[in-house]
């Protein structure tokens, strides 16, 4: 989504995403579930990164993201 976002110049989803892929690879966990709730927040009901990006790059990333917060929810759980 972040190529995409900078390939369409559209600034504003550019900038929220771009740092998410490096603390989603490299963070703790903490940083992790910041970022894929903050990630997950782009797709808002009424201001999405849908109405900017094609379907093909955004769902992918939405059921990644949501299967990443449900696998850190089961994680939180067995704790």
């Amino acid at each position: 989504m972040v190529a995409a976002a900078r390939d369409r110049a559209a600034t504003r989803w550019f900038t929220l995403l771009a740092p998410l892929p490096d603390l989603l690879r490299d963070g703790d966990l903490g940083e992790i579930r910041r970022a894929a709730i903050r990630a997950r927040a782009a797709f808002g009901p009424k201001d999405s990164v849908r109405d900017a990006l094609p379907p093909d790059v955004t769902e992918p990333c939405l059921v990644a993201i949501d299967q990443l917060i449900r696998a850190l929810n089961r994680h939180d759980q067995a704790r």
